[in-house]
């Protein structure tokens, strides 16, 4: 006679359930993913992973010592490498070694210092770190016969590597530059509106009512507040480059201007051109659970919002106060010139379980930079 599954999903001879926290499905949290890079399992590295890497729910990926300047973006598809690609697409080789400037308008590969060797109910989903995104670096993880982006499928063994292009502003890489990140992913959990919604009654989500419809909605903030009429910041073109691995170091006045409210509560966003704006909401992310921001809609305007989309548990949350920390949005138009109006739904959250409750979460104790933030730009920048 066949065992009866259990509900949460099968196990399978040779697995340890226990060694993945308390749910068998499930975003794996920074306690998990640090005991496995330990033991060598799901995560491997060239180098060691240093603990710093490691974030409440995610790994923060390394670049290696070379890129290739290619032609154009690429996908391997099912029957190639991507090595082999790179001898069909590559123009020339960067030593990473000691930095190298990534102009923009182009596109390079980096291989990863980290490697999967993924158990089959593992995969992984990839994206780029927050200050990656707010400075407008274009960045997707590649996998060997990988048909999408950020992802890694079920089992996957073999190579990662990042696809650059900085858009707005040239960047100053090196060897250990952390420009993107990875969540690890037990079985394939869903967690519907429903399940939102109740959680939104045990403990906000949002200040305010939420607007929960295929995820939670957020809209921007194009009024400011009553102390302050700033309300984003509008990319120049032509600027110096940035080193990607300084903190602090830069005037945000050389980089970017400025955008106070109108008196319309609107803004038009010009094609090709780059801003940073915020969430009219502040957000809480309970400490059991993870956030990702859908990047794109067209059925709510021709612009793309958040390159960056993870939020960490515990991100804007405190145990019974409300909401802290707004969405900071990376936003930029598509083709046409696009009326950006006040309170404007911008984007949607969709949330996942963690297999358990981070050992740390999101915020001021691990040096989190971004917990309880307003309009804030990258953290290259003086405050």
């Amino acid at each position: 006679m066949v065992p009866a599954m259990t509900t949460d999903e099968s196990l399978f001879p040779g697995e340890e359930p226990e060694s993945y926290g308390k749910y068998t499905t499930g975003i794996l949290p920074g306690h998990v993913l640090k005991r496995l890079v330990r033991a060598r399992r799901e995560v491997v590295a060239a180098e060691d992973i240093d603990d710093a890497q490691i974030q409440p729910a995610s790994i923060d990926l390394r670049l290696g010592a070379v890129a290739w300047r290619v032609r154009a973006s690429f996908l391997p598809g099912p029957q190639a490498t991507v090595r082999d690609k790179l001898a069909t697409v590559a123009l020339h080789e960067i030593d990473l070694s000691n930095g190298a400037v990534l102009e923009t308008g182009c596109v390079y590969v980096v291989p990863l210092l980290e490697s999967a060797e993924f158990s089959f109910r593992v995969s992984g989903i990839a994206n780029p770190k927050s200050s990656t995104g707010r400075l407008d670096v274009f960045t997707r993880l590649i996998t060997d016969r990988a048909q999408v982006f950020d992802r890694i499928e079920p089992g996957y063994h073999g190579p990662l590597y990042a696809e650059i292009s900085p858009r707005t502003f040239p960047v100053l890489v090196r060897k250990g530059s952390r420009l993107n990140q990875l969540r690890v992913r037990r079985g394939s959990p869903q967690f519907t509106d429903t399940q939102l919604k109740r959680l939104h009654a045990e403990s906000p989500l949002v200040d305010g009512d939420a607007d929960i419809d295929n995820g939670l909605a957020l809209s921007v903030d194009l009024i400011g507040t009553a102390a302050s009429r700033h309300v984003g910041w509008r990319a120049k073109r032509h600027t110096g480059i940035i080193d990607i691995d300084k903190r602090d170091a830069l005037d945000p006045l050389d980089y970017w201007d400025p955008i106070d409210a109108s008196r319309s509560g609107a803004i038009v966003l010009d094609p090709d051109e780059f801003y940073i704006l915020a969430s009219r909401e502040a957000v809480a992310i309970p400490p059991e659970f993870a956030a990702e921001m859908v990047a794109f809609n067209p059925l709510v305007g021709e612009f793309r919002v958040h390159y960056a989309g993870f939020f960490d548990p515990g991100f804007g949350y405190a145990a019974g106060r409300p909401p802290s920390a707004r969405a900071v949005l990376e936003v930029r138009s598509h083709e046409v010139p696009f009326i950006l109006e006040h309170g404007q739904i911008i984007g949607r959250l969709v949330f996942e379980r963690l297999t358990e409750v981070p050992a740390e979460a999101y915020g001021e104790g691990i040096g989190s930079h971004y917990q309880r933030q307003g309009l804030k730009l990258s953290k290259h920048f003086h405050c």
